[in-house]
């Protein structure tokens, strides 16, 4: 990539100057900052090492940059090199470059921007995760796009990605769903001695589940006895919220490689493995009843129960038999765990949790997203039109669409509070960035068909010199930027900010630059801009593909 050969070459310059005596010995930086100047006047790129290094050189930045360019030798990508007050090293690219990566960008095709800055190192991404007590609701929908677009980006950078929900199918929580189930299953039949529990779930959902279990069971259930019809009823309520969830998921292009039930930790042995290697270590305490994890050891703010005092483990207990289970079973290099930002407090607890395995923490991320917003005509929307209860997520994308449910979400960074917009979400309008950025696409497609009669494979593409030509080329080589600049931050939303500026800078370029021409004198310069064109939809499609967005022929 462009900006990884300015880094390598200042990296030479720096060492050649300080060889000739132009600059002093002084160790040089591990890494050097090759930023895009605010002001494209000043360039393609540029670098403030200089400033950085002032201290240690003992001069002025100013003289360290023209020192620097004296020794420089130029990538091929690269037409000049200027210094610039205080001490900014300013490249511009070369035309001739610039033009030659249309073919570049063509060839590499659904390739475009791989890289193998993962080695094919094993990341497990485990999002939305929710409890499967009743549909999915609005607020997974951050979770499930984040997580889904990061696993994406990841794989396009040369790691090997896995995708997985774990379904919370242990516990006091399931028992109480259960519990809720075969009661709405039995006033359903027309039993109605039998109650929700208080701190069951009293939403609407949970009386179409027993309505629906009825009519297709009739009154078998109750014949087994409250107990044994509650495990059965309950069992059947929970494969259909899962599946409801599959679905719903599905809708909006998510998938995933494995749903990984809680019970099984239990059944396979790893809790019991869990709880050994905690005890054998010393990290657990038994008082008040109960058996603690010592998180304090390791730098927590407080200790941690375990097992609660009527021997049923806790939730904590879960996540670290599921986190051994991540990584001593299964192997996986890196986790990355996304979570809405109301579960901060407990990171540093499963930092902590890996210090007490042995595990590096450095090598699980937990991704905190903040929650959205849902507005409509600028009013906020708390409760669904629908039946006066939540807002599923299913409510949501029938309404808006997949794309732009998931451009709205991968639209913020995720430390970012979000409001989500239902009205411009559906506007056919530039206003609309979703709109805006898959017209894009369809006008490309539209260019194409008009010139399908033009063979475009010789063109002449040194006639493209005009600027909006230029700064639309310029854009698209950035593409395999954007993927490492997400891939190491974690920050999938950099390519919805990409989608966006590319978008723009196309729908400039077609309003500046005619591209299909009647006129035969016009052919050469038609026929290179056919080529541009064809090289910015793969570049589009691809970014679209990594974010799970269709690219449409015609709007």
């Amino acid at each position: 990539m462009i900006d990884a050969d300015i880094r390598a070459a200042l990296c030479a310059a720096l060492r050649h100057a300080q060889q000739k005596g132009a600059l002093p010995a002084f160790d040089l930086p591990a890494d050097v900052p090759v930023e895009h100047p605010r002001d494209a006047a000043l360039g393609d790129y540029a670098t403030p090492v200089c400033m950085q290094l002032a201290r240690l050189a003992r001069m002025a930045p100013i003289k360290i940059a023209q020192a620097v360019v004296e020794h420089l030798q130029l990538p091929a990508a690269i037409d000049e090199a200027t210094v610039a007050a205080p001490g900014f090293i300013n490249f511009r690219l070369a035309q001739r470059w610039l033009q030659g990566q249309v073919n570049a960008i063509l060839e590499a095709g659904d390739t475009l921007g791989t890289l193998t800055l993962g080695t094919g190192q094993r990341v497990q991404v485990e999002y939305v995760s929710a409890n499967p007590t009743g549909p999915l609701h609005m607020g997974s929908a951050r979770n499930a796009v984040l997580g889904d677009a990061l696993a994406s980006v990841l794989q396009v950078a040369g790691y090997t990605v896995q995708r997985e929900y774990y379904v919370n199918d242990a516990g006091a929580r399931m028992r109480m769903f259960y519990a809720t189930a075969y009661a709405r299953y039995a006033q359903a039949l027309g039993r109605t001695e039998f109650e929700v529990p208080e701190d069951g779930y009293h939403g609407a959902y949970m009386v179409a589940i027993g309505e629906q279990l009825a009519a297709e069971h009739g009154a078998r259930f109750l014949e087994l006895g409250e107990e044994a019809g509650s495990q059965a009823v309950g069992e059947l309520a929970l494969n259909q919220v899962l599946a409801e969830a599959r679905n719903d998921l599905a809708a909006m292009g998510v998938s995933y490689d494995r749903w990984f039930s809680e019970r099984t930790l239990y059944q396979q042995g790893q809790y019991d493995a869990i709880m050994s290697l905690l005890r054998q270590g010393g990290h657990l305490d038994l008082h008040d009843g109960a058996v603690w994890f010592n998180a304090t050891a390791f730098g927590g703010s407080k200790d941690e129960v375990i097992v609660r005092s009527d021997g049923t483990p806790g939730y904590f207990a879960s996540d670290i038999a599921y986190h051994y289970n991540k990584f001593v079973e299964r192997g996986f290099d890196r986790v990355i765990d996304v979570w809405g930002a109301d579960h901060q407090g407990h990171v540093a607890r499963m930092h902590s949790m890996m210090q007490a395995l042995g595990l590096d923490p450095a090598r699980l991320t937990v991704l905190l997203y903040q929650l959205v917003t849902l507005k409509r005509g600028g009013e906020i929307v708390r409760l669904s039109k629908r039946t006066g209860d939540i807002i599923t997520l299913r409510e949501v994308v029938d309404e808006v669409g997949a794309d732009a449910m998931r451009y709205f979400m991968l639209s913020r960074s995720a430390d970012s509070q979000m409001e989500f917009d239902l009205d411009l979400a559906v506007a056919q309008s530039d206003e609309n960035p979703v709109f805006d950025i898959q017209y894009a696409h369809a006008r490309i497609c539209s260019i194409l068909r008009h010139g399908e009669i033009v063979s475009d494979e010789q063109a002449d593409l040194s006639l493209l010199t005009h600027p909006a030509e230029l700064t639309l080329i310029r854009r698209m080589v950035r593409l395999p930027e954007i993927i490492q600049l997400a891939a190491e931050q974690l920050a999938p939303h950099h390519l919805a900010y990409y989608a966006y500026d590319l978008a723009a800078d196309l729908h400039a370029f077609y309003r500046d630059c005619r591209v299909v021409s009647s006129n035969p004198e016009d052919l050469p310069q038609s026929t290179a801009r056919l080529r541009l064109v064809r090289a910015c939809q793969v570049v589009l499609k691809r970014v679209l593909d990594i974010m799970g967005m269709s690219a449409p022929e015609v709007m």
